[in-house]
C-alpha cells in the first residue's frame, strides 16, 4: 500500500526542493487547489445531506412508494461517473466548470453515503427514540440528539469514501473540462511521464487526503455501536409527512431524473445510431472485466479484513497508522499508483509486469478503503461478548471467529466486496497502464471511444458497464435494507 507513496516521496527527494519548491508554489497550483477544495467542500456535504435524508425518508417515514424510491436512490451507483458525465456532456455540450463537476459528482456519489446510512438506520433500536420522546423531546430534537449520533460511523465512512473519489476521479471531470489535481497530474504524466511537476501535484494531493483522514477520525469518535440482543421487538413508528409529501416526492423525482433519466436518454440516443453495435470487442471486454473485477474484490477483502479487525478490536496507534497509510495510498490518482507499480515491478519483479497480478495489486491499493469502511462498520456492530460466549462453550479463538463473528459480518463482507468489484469494473487509468497488451475492459474501450468524441461507438460499452454494475448494486441495497445489526 505504501509503494505509491514511497514512489512520490522518492521522486521528490531525488529531484530536490530547489526544483519542487517553485513548482508547488506556482499560481497554477493555487488554481487547482481552489478547484479541488471547492469540489470536496461542496460535494461531500451535498452527498451527505442527500444520502442521510434519502435513507431516513425510506426507512422512517410513510413515503408513498418507498420500496421503489429505495431502489431509485441506490441506482445511480450502477452508472459510472464517467458514463454519467458522458451522458450529460452529450446532452448539454456547454456543461463544465465547478457547477458541472459538482452536478456529475453529487449525482454519481451520493449513494456511497445513502447505502451505509440506510443499513445503520435499519439497525437502530427504536426504543431509544421512544424513550427520548417520552422525556419531552420533539421530532427534530430526537433526530439530532439520539439518531444522528448513532449514524456517525456510517456517515463518516461514506463521506470519506466520497471525498477520496472526488480527489482521484479523472474521466468524469476530464470529459467536462473541469481541472482538478488529478486531471492535471494525468496531463503532466502524459506529457512528461514522471516529471517533477506531476509529483509536486501528487504531494499536495496526498496532503489533502491526510487532512481528510484526521477529520474523519475525529468525527468517528470512540463511541460503541454494538448492542447485545435484537433491541425492541417492534418496528419503529413511521413519521407521517403530511403537507411535506408532495414537495418531498417532487425533490426525489427531480433527483431521479437528473441522475438516471438524463444520462440514460443520452445513452439510448447513441445506442440506436448506425454502427453502434458493430464491434467485435464487446464480449471479450465484458468477460475480461468480470475476471479482473472478481479478482480485485476478493484480494481487497482479504487484505482489509485483518486491518478492520485490528482497528475495531484493538484500537491504538498501530491500527490508526495502518488505516491512515492505506487511505493515503488510495487517495493518490490511479495513474500515480500505476506508474509506481510499473517502476517497482520492472526493477524488482519483472515477471509480473503487465500481468493480471499487477492489475489486481493496483485495484487493491485503489479500492481498499471501500472494503475497509464496510468491514469496519460491520465488525463494530458485532458484540465481542458473543465471541467470548462461544469460547466459554469450548470453541477455540479461531473457531469462534470463523463460526460466530464472520457469519454476523457476512452482509458487511458482501457489501464491501461488491463496492470493490464496482470500482474495479469502472477503473480506467491504472488498467490502461498495467493491463497486458491484449486486455480490453469495458471502461478502457468506452474511454477510447468517448474521448475521441465517437459517442455512438462508446454507448454499448457504457450500457454493458451499467448492466455489469446492477448485480453489485442489488447486493449492496439488499444488505443495506437488512441492516447491519444482528
Amino acid at each position: 500500500m505504501l509503494v505509491p507513496v514511497g514512489f512520490v516521496v522518492f521522486v521528490a527527494v531525488d529531484v530536490g526542493w530547489d526544483v519542487l519548491g517553485p513548482l508547488v508554489f506556482r499560481p497554477k497550483i493555487g488554481e487547482l487547489l481552489v478547484n479541488t477544495l471547492l469540489l470536496v467542500g461542496c460535494g461531500v456535504p451535498l452527498c451527505t445531506v442527500i444520502g442521510v435524508a434519502g435513507a431516513w425518508l425510506v426507512e422512517r417515514t410513510h413515503l408513498p412508494g418507498r420500496s421503489v424510491w429505495a431502489i431509485l436512490l441506490a441506482a445511480p451507483l450502477a452508472v459510472p461517473a464517467f458514463v454519467s458525465s458522458y451522458g450529460w456532456v452529450s446532452a448539454v455540450p456547454s456543461l463544465g466548470g465547478l457547477d458541472g463537476g459538482l452536478l456529475v459528482a453529487v449525482l454519481s456519489y451520493y449513494p456511497l453515503v445513502y447505502l451505509p446510512v440506510l443499513a445503520a438506520v435499519r439497525g437502530l433500536d427504536p426504543a431509544l427514540e421512544e424513550s427520548a420522546r417520552s422525556l419531552g423531546l420533539g421530532g427534530w430534537a430526537v433526530f439530532l440528539r439520539v439518531v444522528l449520533p448513532q449514524l456517525r460511523l456510517a456517515i463518516a465512512g461514506g463521506a470519506l469514501i466520497v471525498a477520496l473519489h472526488l480527489l482521484s476521479e479523472y474521466g468524469a471531470f476530464a470529459l467536462i473540462r473541469f481541472d482538478t489535481f488529478t486531471t492535471a497530474i494525468v496531463n503532466q504524466y502524459q506529457s512528461t511521464f514522471a516529471g517533477p511537476a506531476a509529483n509536486a501535484l501528487g504531494i499536495v494531493l496526498a496532503s489533502i487526503c491526510f487532512v481528510l483522514l484526521i477529520a474523519e477520525a475525529s468525527m468517528r469518535g470512540r463511541g460503541r455501536y454494538a448492542r447485545v440482543g435484537s433491541g425492541a421487538p417492534r418496528p419503529a413508528v413511521r413519521i407521517r409527512l403530511g403537507a411535506w409529501t408532495a414537495p418531498v416526492l417532487a425533490v426525489l423525482a427531480a433527483l431521479a431524473i437528473l441522475s438516471l433519466v438524463v444520462p440514460g436518454m443520452s445513452l439510448l440516443h447513441w445506442l440506436v445510431q448506425p454502427g453502434a453495435w458493430d464491434q467485435r470487442d464487446l464480449l471479450p471486454a465484458f468477460a475480461q472485466t468480470i475476471g479482473l473485477s472478481v479478482g480485485g474484490a476478493v484480494a481487497a477483502t482479504l487484505v482489509a479484513l485483518p486491518v478492520a479487525w485490528l482497528g475495531v478490536r484493538f484500537p491504538g496507534r498501530l491500527a490508526r497508522g495502518l488505516e491512515a497509510a492505506m487511505y493515503v495510498a488510495s487517495s493518490l490518482p490511479s495513474i500515480i499508483i500505476a506508474l509506481a507499480l510499473v517502476t517497482v515491478s520492472l526493477r524488482l519483479l519483472p515477471a509480473v509486469y503487465q500481468t493480471p497480478v499487477t492489475v489486481i495489486a493496483a485495484y487493491v491499493v485503489i479500492f481498499l478503503p471501500r472494503a475497509l469502511v464496510s468491514l469496519r462498520a460491520g465488525l463494530a456492530q458485532v458484540p465481542v461478548h458473543v465471541e467470548e460466549a462461544a469460547r466459554s462453550l469450548g470453541r477455540t479463538p479461531l473457531a469462534a471467529k470463523l463460526q460466530v463473528t464472520l457469519p454476523l459480518m457476512a452482509p458487511a463482507i458482501g457489501a464491501g466486496a461488491a463496492l470493490v468489484a464496482l470500482g474495479c469494473a469502472n477503473e480506467l487509468t491504472a488498467t490502461l497502464l498495467l493491463a497486458p497488451s491484449r486486455t480490453r475492459t469495458l471502461a478502457t474501450q468506452f474511454w477510447s471511444a468517448s474521448s475521441s468524441v465517437d459517442y455512438a461507438r462508446a454507448a454499448p460499452f457504457g450500457l454493458l458497464l451499467i448492466a455489469l454494475s446492477i448485480p453489485a448494486v442489488a447486493i449492496l441495497l439488499a444488505n443495506a435494507r437488512k441492516g447491519t445489526t444482528r
